[in-house]
């Protein structure tokens, strides 16, 4: 009984680290693409495959920050206490509600973020990829912030998109804007009580003026993709 128990367990093992390694070929942390060089003439499967190297794993780790910072954050305020941290966590997120601060710092499925990156940058290849790292469209409306043009115009009005030094910088900016501003507060909501990419999407219209549309095309990009394999 014991013999097998082991056998059992040694099997388990084994099946699990073949299946993690299965997900993790997807992603090369050691890649030599570039962001600011796109190669010419790529096919599909090596676009996709460049965008998994450069953006998965900068997901994963701004991904895993976070939930740490969240899991601090919960701990001291369910105890009934306050410190410095939680002060500056509020300010930072621009609440001081305890309870909204732990919906603003939880951080959603990485399977969203990931789509959102190859659906707005055109899997890393847009000019706003090469030129100002911003993976997700995030606008600018701060003169004195870094920024590029975005080519178009809102009637008189030129429109900016932030400019970034890194594609983490990216992520982590865009992570907060989904955290912050008044149109996803059904986001928030939604995510405190489920992970799940699919109904966390339904709550992402106003991302885009495609609205309820753009949720539905998240959803896709999900699936298609096996983008769920990273949550």
């Amino acid at each position: 009984m014991i013999k097998k128990l082991v056998i059992y367990c040694i099997l388990t093992v084994v099946m699990s680290s073949a299946m993690y390694a299965k997900q993790s070929t997807k992603v090369n942390a050691k890649t030599d693409y570039k962001v600011t060089v796109v190669p010419k003439k790529m096919s599909v499967q090596t676009k996709k495959q460049r965008f998994r190297d450069l953006v998965v794993p900068v997901v994963i780790k701004v991904y895993a920050d976070l939930e740490a910072q969240y899991q601090e954050a919960k701990e001291i305020i369910d105890s009934g206490k306050t410190d410095i941290k939680i002060e500056k966590y509020m300010s930072t997120y621009g609440t001081k509600n305890p309870n909204e601060l732990l919906k603003r710092m939880k951080p959603h499925a990485k399977s969203i973020a990931i789509a959102q990156a190859a659906m707005e940058s055109a899997w890393a290849t847009s000019r706003f990829t090469r030129v100002a790292k911003n993976l997700f469209g995030v606008w600018s409306f701060k003169s004195r912030e870094p920024r590029v043009a975005a080519g178009v115009r809102r009637g008189d009005k030129t429109i900016y998109v932030r400019k970034y030094e890194s594609i983490e910088e990216s992520v982590r900016d865009y992570y907060k804007v989904l955290a912050t501003k008044p149109a996803f507060t059904s986001f928030r909501t939604e995510k405190m009580k489920s992970n799940n990419p699919y109904k966390l999407a339904k709550n992402l219209d106003k991302y885009s003026e495609k609205g309820a549309l753009y949720g539905k095309e998240l959803t896709s990009m999900i699936k298609y993709n096996r983008f769920y394999k990273f949550d």
